[in-house]
């Protein structure tokens, strides 16, 4: 063991997550044409998981788990918001970890007080508050892309019981890809309800469109509120009907002096431009980290603080027509106790058909792991 600091509360050892009950939920959702009636997991155990975390508030823990490109930048945006007490990276590389978390050690004097632990143990994850899931099979030559998406889903079954053994009461969020896919097979492994496990999902995809959307209109991108939903990948659509840029409707937008209309064509052109992003970016530099560990920082960030924000989180849709069955994205409240309720979000006819052929796309990659 190289460096393991304790956290105050009760930590179950006997790997299983809290008692659910199931309550029936009726409502009509999304627009999708029907009435949905669907079984909602509650957890027994929220009390008990916001006692805890209320009498460890001055000591938040966050934990990564994989210390390659992207836990590190996790830890690192983490370390720079102040987002936890405490910050612990896990990896099977103890060279590599003990390193990282050296380099990382040598920079608390420029940000909020903090510590950063760090071991190959799992017992440095003990008492997290939140899991940030990063770890993934590393590929061999000749291997394809499903083949490691295969082999990254059992790697995740190997890790997860331990994790739940030393920390059962955390909320996980998973950021490996392909994301939705290691979400929904996390969520079978672990029996944990899906308020407590969820996927960042398309929370970078939604950054990168509101990005863009800033650089073609002229607006800051914190003025710009729209979202991508669906499967984090080619599938994913924007939500353009209920989009706004500060409070005028974004389908309505009137170009400012200097910039080009946001025509069907420039949409279109910025939704390609979006999925696209992330093989730009490998193309040039070998994997993306610095965008998705803000991303992942900031939906830690809502949980920590309970900020109750709107994210557009992977989690499954059960009740949805049509989605009932995968994990995708729609955007839902965040806070302590994790993903909260989704938001029942209009859609346009166009929308409504996108989302249920990216839930089929994942439906198809699910089946195809035998999930």
């Amino acid at each position: 063991m190289t460096i393991i600091t304790t956290v105050a509360g009760r930590v179950r050892r006997d790997g299983v997550g809290p008692k659910t009950r199931t309550c029936r939920v009726i409502g009509d959702v999304w627009g999708l044409g029907s009435t949905l009636e669907a079984d909602a997991q509650v957890s027994t155990g929220t009390a008990r998981m916001t006692e805890n975390r209320q009498t460890r508030s001055t000591s938040t823990k966050i934990a990564i788990v994989g210390a390659g490109a992207v836990g590190t930048a996790v830890a690192y945006s983490s370390l720079i918001r102040g987002v936890a007490r405490t910050v612990a990276l896990l990896d099977i590389n103890k060279a590599k970890v003990t390193a990282e978390v050296l380099d990382l050690s040598h920079g608390l004097e420029f940000v909020p007080r903090a510590d950063i632990i760090g071991d190959d143990d799992v017992a440095v994850c003990a008492g997290a508050d939140v899991v940030v899931f990063t770890a993934g099979a590393k590929q061999k030559p000749g291997q394809s892309r499903l083949e490691l998406a295969e082999a990254t889903i059992g790697l995740t079954k190997k890790i997860l019981p331990g994790l739940l053994d030393v920390a059962p009461d955390a909320i996980y969020v998973m950021v490996t890809n392909p994301v939705d896919i290691v979400t929904y097979a996390a969520l079978k492994f672990s029996g944990l309800p899906r308020n407590q496990l969820f996927g960042s999902g398309t929370v970078l995809d939604s950054s990168r469109l509101r990005f863009l959307l800033s650089q073609y209109t002229g607006v800051a991108p914190q003025n710009v509120h729209a979202y991508i939903a669906g499967e984090h990948g080619d599938s994913e659509i924007p939500l353009w009907t209920s989009a706004t840029i500060g409070a005028v409707p974004l389908l309505e937008w009137e170009a400012l002096p200097g910039y080009q209309p946001l025509d069907e064509a420039a949409r279109r052109s910025i939704h390609h431009d979006v999925v696209h992003a992330a093989y730009k970016i490998i193309e040039g530099k070998g994997a993306t980290n610095y965008a998705i560990g803000l991303a992942a920082t900031r939906i830690v960030e809502a949980i920590l603080k309970d900020e109750h924000r709107i994210l557009p989180v992977s989690t499954v849709a059960e009740g949805f027509a049509g989605l009932d069955d995968v994990c995708l994205s729609l955007p839902a409240v965040v806070g302590r106790s994790g993903c909260g309720r989704r938001l029942d979000v209009k859609l346009s006819d166009d929308e409504r058909a996108g989302l249920l052929a990216s839930a089929q796309t994942l439906r198809e990659m699910q089946a195809g792991f035998g999930l």
